[in-house]
């Protein structure tokens, strides 16, 4: 605010514009930029309490003014500068109405890719990754998933109707069968129970995918298993989902499906900090729920895992040896 007396003098006039992640430039201009944030406000409205990760994008861009560029000891650089992020807005999309959402998702995302730019995606739930998904097999052939969260999300969701088909418990079912990736060197990363079907892990294994389930993980060890990632998919063209339930609701109660025994914020971000080396072409933080939250703390923690997977990117692009 001016002081009494002097004159207001403003830089883009008396306007202030939109809300960005990290307060970014707003810009829908990709030809600079390494990698773009895209919020993708769209749920299926079809969970039975918990509907609110349409809302996910602004919780998350809100909670981001909290966190700093810097991450010492481990990462001394700026990723924002770095990789000249700009903050695009959101797809434009209409909760629960699925097949237009996602055609609007896929268009945006496109939009990203064709500017040799990686997309990071704000959702939003589970569902958003498919037409994300669809969008970078297009640009990236080969196209892996490392899918991070308590859930596989590959249940058999049979059914002609959209919400049966496409929902977030069936997104990479779907996935596999758009042939949208290599199912066979992707891999799900830390799915515990509980869960509403016995059988989900084996149908997932069947399926074709690798499952690298929560006892596993803490059994072989976060860093141990970053590693063995790491070296599995040398070379590969890798989507990162991340889906914020692989968090214990101790730290991160403002999920879709809150699933006891998870990792510690701690452990979740120095597991992702483990993955540098991963080639990530596109990424997405899924399933903040910000009715279901506590004071902003899951926005603000996704907002976190957000700047760890642009320094990611940033090892991808070997602007950091």
């Amino acid at each position: 605010m001016a002081k009494l007396g002097v004159p207001c003098i403003h830089k883009n006039g008396p306007f202030v514009g939109p809300q960005t992640f990290m307060n970014i430039p707003y810009s829908t201009d990709f030809s600079t930029a390494e990698a773009v944030v895209l919020g993708v406000p769209f749920d299926g409205g079809l969970h039975p309490t918990r509907i609110g990760s349409r809302t996910g994008p602004a919780s998350i861009r809100e909670q981001s003014q909290l966190v700093r560029p810097f991450q010492p000891p481990h990462a001394t650089f700026n990723p924002l500068e770095l990789l000249q992020v700009v903050d695009c807005g959101d797809a434009d999309t209409t909760p629960s109405i699925i097949e237009e959402s996602f055609i609007e998702i896929e268009d945006a995302a496109s939009e990203i890719y064709s500017s040799k730019a990686v997309p990071l995606a704000l959702g939003g739930d589970g569902n958003i990754t498919l037409p994300l998904l669809r969008a970078a097999s297009k640009a990236h052939s080969n196209l892996v998933v490392v899918h991070i969260d308590a859930h596989t999300d590959t249940y058999r969701g049979d059914g002609n109707q959209d919400y049966m088909q496409f929902n977030v418990a069936t997104t990479f079912t779907r996935a596999a069968e758009e042939a949208l990736i290599d199912v066979g060197s992707s891999i799900h990363v830390g799915a515990r129970g509980p869960t509403n079907d016995s059988g989900v892990f084996n149908h997932t294994r069947d399926v074709g995918y690798g499952l690298i389930d929560g006892t596993e993980l803490f059994n072989t060890g976060l860093k141990n298993t970053a590693k063995k990632i790491i070296k599995t998919l040398e070379g590969r063209s890798v989507y990162l989902c991340f889906d914020m339930d692989f968090f214990d609701p101790s730290c991160a109660p403002g999920v879709c499906t809150p699933t006891w025994g998870g990792a510690t914020s701690r452990e979740g971000l120095e597991f992702l900090q483990s993955l540098a080396g991963l080639n990530i072409v596109g990424a997405d933080i899924n399933t903040v729920s910000p009715p279901h939250d506590s004071c902003g703390m899951t926005a603000f923690l996704a907002a976190t895992v957000g700047l760890e997977i642009l320094s990611l990117i940033c090892y991808s692009k070997k602007l950091i040896q």
